[in-house]
C-alpha cells in the first residue's frame, strides 16, 4: 500500500488480501483434511452430486477422546519404545490461569519437569496432551515431540524407573 498512492487502488489491495486469506484457510482446511484421511482416521466418498461425505473409520472411532479432563491417565505399555515426548509451551501472561493449569495436569500425569514450560514423558501419551490442550483451547501455544534422545537421559530413566 505504501508504494500506491491512490485510495482506489488501497482498497483493491485489502481487497486482494481478504481473499488471499480465505484461500490460505482453504488450503489448511483441505491439507488437514488430507492428513486425516492418510491417516485412516476418515473415509472421503464422493456423491453424485458433487458433494463430499466424509465419515470416521473405525480406527478414527477408536481415537475420539472422552476423557474426563481431572481422570486422565498415561498407560504405561509393556516394554518401553525408548522414545521421549517433549512437551513445550509459552503462554502468554493474560492466560496465565490456564498456563498453571497446564503444569498442574502435566505433572498429575507424571511428567518431569525439565523446565518450567518444558516437560518430558517416556510413554505415548499423544492423545492425553491433545486433549488438554483442546481443552483449554491453547494449541498455538503448545508443542509436542517425539525424541529419540535427551542429553539427561540417565537421569530421566533414574526418575521414571526405566531399564
Amino acid at each position: 500500500m505504501g508504494f500506491s498512492r491512490s485510495p482506489k487502488q488501497h482498497f483493491q489491495i485489502i481487497k486482494n488480501i481478504s481473499n488471499e486469506w480465505k484461500e490460505i484457510e482453504n488450503r489448511a482446511l483441505k491439507r488437514g483434511i488430507r492428513s486425516l484421511y492418510e491417516s485412516k482416521l476418515i473415509n472421503k466418498k464422493q456423491n453424485k452430486n458433487g458433494s463430499i461425505t466424509i465419515t470416521l473409520t473405525q480406527e478414527g472411532k477408536k481415537k475420539i477422546l472422552t476423557f474426563q479432563i481431572d481422570e486422565i491417565e498415561i498407560k504405561r505399555p509393556q516394554k518401553w519404545d525408548k522414545k521421549w515426548r517433549v512437551v513445550l509451551f509459552d503462554i502468554p501472561e493474560n492466560r496465565k490461569k490456564i498456563r498453571e493449569a497446564l503444569r498442574f495436569h502435566l505433572k498429575k500425569l507424571g511428567f518431569y519437569e525439565f523446565q518450567k514450560s518444558v516437560f518430558v514423558h517416556p510413554y505415548n501419551c499423544q492423545d492425553e496432551i491433545d486433549y488438554i490442550i483442546e481443552f483449554y483451547d491453547i494449541r498455538k501455544f503448545v508443542r509436542f515431540i517425539v525424541a529419540n534422545s535427551v542429553d539427561n537421559a540417565l537421569h530421566l530413566k533414574q526418575y521414571f524407573k526405566l531399564k
